[in-house]
């Protein structure tokens, strides 16, 4: 328990130090990516992988509706196959009930155990 209290009063005191120390840092890193974001290199290979993507992306569909499509009919068949046999299985090794063995009447085994005592 003490453990657990230690690392929670931790985790606040490097909470409290991190954000009074890491607010210039964080704004920093901010200021830097937004610079690269924008930076006109990075902006044609944005806008060229856009350009990429839009071109594929009609292929990749019709691709994986396509595989989706195998997909259904092998497990419909592979289904359909295994009910079948489930139903051949089932019916041919039942196993045989054997007939019920005649009960005693309650009466005679009353009977019995009175006039042994």
């Amino acid at each position: 328990m003490k453990g657990k209290i230690l690392l929670v009063v931790g985790l606040g005191i490097g909470y409290v130090l991190g954000t009074r120390a890491g607010r210039e840092k964080y704004e920093k890193i901010k200021a830097t990516a937004g610079k690269l974001w924008n930076d006109p290199r990075i902006t044609q290979q944005r806008h060229n992988a856009e350009d990429f993507v839009k071109d594929k992306a009609p292929d990749v569909a019709e691709f994986l509706a396509d595989g989706v499509k195998q997909v259904v009919k092998q497990v419909a068949s592979s289904k359909s196959d295994k009910t079948a046999s489930e139903k051949v299985t089932t019916t041919s090794s039942a196993p045989k009930k054997k007939p019920a063995a005649k009960k005693s009447s309650s009466s005679a085994s009353t009977t019995k155990s009175t006039n042994s005592k």
